[in-house]
């Protein structure tokens, strides 16, 4: 008797192709479209408009016309411009260290656990950054004048002297004073929000190790934030390079002192709303824009390299 065998193809029979993807999904931008359109709206506009703005340059006769980058080379020959930056840089080499060492310092004894009423100490150190920057200069502003204030008042009842806080040559140190009063807080929050998430099995081992607070410090407290300091150097830089509301608060007190062209953004803003200059205004702010992004970028490549 014979069996039947089931018949045996030839050759297997090839698996179904997968699904095609639809290379036309919309559905990603859809979740990153509306950031994108803001995004587009805020920062790269106004950077667009001004680099055109930049293009050109408004002649009695004739009207507006394009000028390539004459404004450009205009600013570069520009003494009050080079001025005006020398003056923030000096601010920057000689306020951000001071403000970012005294935070650190703080910050350090906040964490030390040594400190008695650390919490009063730490509301009350990051208050200033919570007053209105033109409330603040303002308060400063007064107490710096000579003829009121504390100043005169200490002149008037000690019978001395003061060298004068708002004079030309005392009244850039004057503008660190108030702008280290307002941002050590912020800078002091920073730090000390880093240091607090150091793991404590490091200082387990440097106290077993024998290991003293100074070297604690050195070897395990600095090393771990150094990701914070470098955040911290970057927007103070950016913040130096700004610097725009405490000399254009301070000018009425020291007309003197605080030139229309004391700082880039007060030059620029001079140049824009007072002398009408709004294609030159456009091509200072582009450049100092550049200057200030390459040195930051400066700054975080050097401040996060391993090793550094």
């Amino acid at each position: 008797m014979t069996t039947l065998q089931p018949p045996v193809d030839a050759e297997p029979r090839p698996a179904p192709p997968p699904p095609r993807r639809d290379r036309r999904s919309w559905t990603g931008w859809g979740f990153i479209g509306p950031f994108v359109a803001v995004f587009a709206l805020v920062f790269l506009a106004p950077i667009a408009y001004s680099v055109y703005l930049s293009l050109f340059r408004d002649r009695l006769i004739g009207g507006t016309t394009f000028v390539g980058l004459d404004n450009y080379q205009q600013a570069l020959q520009d003494d009050r411009f080079w001025a005006a930056l020398g003056r923030v840089s000096l601010f920057l080499c000689v306020q951000v260290p001071i403000m970012l060492g005294i935070a650190l310092l703080v910050a350090l004894a906040l964490d030390s656990g040594r400190l008695y009423g650390k919490s009063f100490f730490r509301i009350t150190i990051f208050l200033p950054y919570a007053v209105p920057a033109v409330v603040a200069t303002l308060m400063w502003g007064f107490m710096y004048g000579t003829k009121y204030g504390l100043v005169g008042d200490i002149n008037g009842a000690f019978g001395v002297t003061l060298p004068d806080p708002l004079s030309p040559d005392l009244v850039l140190a004057s503008i660190g004073n108030i702008v280290t009063w307002e941002f050590v807080g912020y800078n002091m929050l920073i730090f000390y929000s880093a240091l607090r998430v150091i793991p404590n099995s490091l200082y387990e081992a440097a106290e077993i190790d024998g290991a003293g607070q100074i070297r604690v410090i050195t070897a395990i407290k600095l090393p771990a934030i150094r990701g914070a300091l470098v955040i911290a150097t970057i927007f103070s830089i950016i913040g130096s390079f700004q610097l725009f509301n405490e000399p254009n608060i301070l000018r009425p007190l020291a007309r003197n002192a605080l030139t229309t062209d004391y700082t880039p953004n007060f030059y620029t803003y001079s140049l824009s709303f007072n002398g009408q200059q709004h294609n030159y205004s456009a091509t200072v702010a582009i450049i100092m824009g550049l200057i200030t992004m390459v040195i930051a970028y400066v700054v975080q490549l050097r401040g996060m390299r391993k090793g550094a």
